[in-house]
């Protein structure tokens, strides 16, 4: 109780944060839509081409910018050394970790369903018929990302070259999420959408791994 509890507080700071200034959903928002709307003019796809070639350039795109979005989920708490204050505060260090997971989550499955309408007319692909299959795709893949992106993203903010380093880090272990999620998305976007298990059996797999062992290991990750 005491880890939910203190998660829910420490998740509420982190939404208050960045719904005050929104700087990460605003950019996020605008870097993803200006790589649809180039990739759209640019290869002008039919509906087949889009339906082969669109789920791969989507999740492309939602992989660039959740290494843009995750960059300063712990640069912030280096200002006045309030990592280290957070660790006082809280009983499991696990927390700290678990409500920056909950936010990126959160951040980057509103930044997909707010643009998955804008890519469904930019590429004349319905995506109506399948929408809440889609949106689970869309979590079990965005849970993936930020899961790995905010264990690297504590590592590479003590770390030199730290605007290097995380995308170095993020996008080999990144590439069966990427997979994944673009196998599914397009098992969803066919003319006979069919519900994709395997992959969404890998994703959960792979979401459970990684967060097991930042379960096991986060708090070595928040060490100076």
């Amino acid at each position: 109780m005491a880890l939910l509890s203190n998660t829910a507080v420490l998740l509420g700071k982190e939404l208050r944060t960045e719904f005050r200034s929104r700087e990460l959903l605003t950019t996020t928002v605008v870097f993803i839509l200006t790589i649809v709307v180039l990739f759209s003019f640019t290869f002008d796809p039919s509906v087949n081409e889009s339906r082969r070639f669109g789920p791969g350039l989507l999740w492309l795109a939602f992989l660039f910018a959740a290494s843009l979005m995750l960059q300063p989920c712990f640069l912030r708490e280096q200002t006045n050394d309030t990592l280290s204050a957070l660790r006082l505060s809280v009983n499991d260090p696990f927390a700290i970790f678990l409500a920056k997971l909950a936010a990126n989550t959160l951040f980057l499955l509103l930044t997909q369903v707010l643009l998955l309408p804008v890519f469904s007319i930019l590429y004349n692909v319905p995506v109506l018929g399948a929408f809440p299959q889609l949106i689970l795709v869309m979590f079990m893949g965005s849970l993936g990302l930020s899961v790995t992106g905010t264990a690297l993203s504590a590592i590479s903010a003590q770390a030199r070259m730290r605007e290097l380093l995380l995308p170095l880090l993020l996008l080999p272990l990144l590439t069966p999420v990427l997979i994944a999620s673009t196998e599914a998305t397009a098992s969803l976007l066919v003319l006979n959408p069919i519900m994709p298990w395997k992959w969404l059996g890998f994703l959960l797999g792979f979401d459970v791994v990684f967060l097991t062992a930042l379960w096991l290991f986060g708090e070595y990750l928040l060490e100076e």
